[in-house]
């Protein structure tokens, strides 16, 4: 084993445990991980909230959060120890993780989507993260530790979204719903690989915001109900090529209206339909459209994203910045403020 480079000492680990809610976010001594011979161990420099955290931490996410499990999936830190069989990464190295264990690319088999950090493996709300090999993935160095810590989860499934099965490009228009963090780094990565982009809010200020962001057109939903005509009449009545449906049910059979014949719509919100609002029964109408659920995305997948956010200099989109001691108010203020952007909780 490769050991630590600088002197280390214990840390602090958040927890989950058994209760539900911010009562249930706890913290504990944390001892410095020993490496197994393919494992590495990072000291944190920040990490990042999900929507996904928050699920886990009311016990809706799909899968259960083991009692004691340090949360969190996003994050970035240095490499400080590793195993004796270790290759793909060095002593000192900046790296994120992967959001799966061991899904590092092609089709992803459930058997490896039920492994994640953060839900029953620890993640990076703590002095340090032990991850296995597989799962390290080096950040572009121009992103601050807040921006890198911003990647693994919302910025990597909106990637997936507009990379595969078939990219986005040029000629071609992006729908985004709403000013979510996928929503977000779906407006910047369709800019990066030449897309038009329509994106849908509920404010004056928010479309202000995506515009600034790289939004072509914004349509407010408040003051344009039917914004699915609206974008049909701006896309001279073809509709969208792609839509990253970052809301769900609410907003999927406005996006079904949409899009274009042979779309491809990536359903990635898991909202329920509005009360007294059911899916209607003929949703798809005559279109040939693929509306598919992804579950984030690989690590190849994760580097291939990490290379265009370096040749294009893109940056994440972050809200708010919180220390390690204040990570329940960061909860709070992403459960129950309105973000725009990441929320961020660092080590430094």
């Amino acid at each position: 084993m490769n050991g630590p480079t600088e002197k280390t000492m214990n840390g602090i680990a958040y927890q989950l445990e058994s209760r539900r809610g911010l009562a249930g976010l706890t913290t504990r001594v944390q001892e410095i991980p020993v490496p197994g011979p393919r494992q590495v161990v990072v000291r944190v420099r920040a990490t990042a909230l999900n929507r996904r955290d928050i699920m886990l931490l009311e016990g809706s996410y799909v899968l259960p959060a083991r009692p004691g499990v340090v949360p969190l999936v996003d994050g970035v830190g240095d490499v400080i120890a590793r195993g004796d069989q270790v290759t793909r990464a060095a002593i000192g190295d900046r790296v994120a993780g992967t959001y799966f264990v061991s899904w590092t690319d092609g089709p992803q088999r459930q058997a490896e989507s039920a492994q994640q950090y953060g839900a029953n493996h620890d993640g990076w709300l703590a002095t340090y993260v032990l991850l296995e090999e597989d799962s390290v993935v080096h950040v572009p160095a121009h992103l601050t530790d807040a921006e890198a810590a911003s990647l693994t989860c919302a910025g990597l499934v909106a990637w997936a979204a507009l990379t595969k099965p078939v990219p986005a490009g040029p000629g071609e228009t992006v729908l985004t719903t709403g000013t979510g963090t996928v929503a977000l780094a779906a407006v910047q990565h369709a800019k990066m690989l030449g897309a038009r982009v329509i994106s849908i809010t509920s404010s004056a200020e928010k479309a202000e915001r995506l515009r600034k962001l790289g939004a072509d057109e914004v349509i407010d939903r408040v003051q344009v109900p039917d914004w699915e005509r609206a974008v049909l009449e701006l896309t001279g009545g073809e509709g969208v090529q792609h839509a990253v449906e970052a809301v769900g049910m609410p907003t999927l059979p406005k996006s079904v209206a949409a899009a274009a014949y042979n779309a491809q719509i990536t359903l990635i919100g898991a909202f329920p339909p509005a009360p007294g609002q059911p899916q209607p029964p003929s949703l798809f109408g005559g279109k040939f459209v693929s509306i598919r659920r992804i579950a984030v995305g690989s690590r190849a997948d994760f580097e291939s994203m990490n290379a265009a956010l370096a040749e294009h200099q893109v940056r994440p989109v972050i809200d708010r910045v919180y220390p390690f001691e204040e990570a329940v108010e960061a909860y709070r203020y992403f459960m129950e403020g309105d973000p725009f952007g990441k929320v961020v909780i660092s080590m430094e």
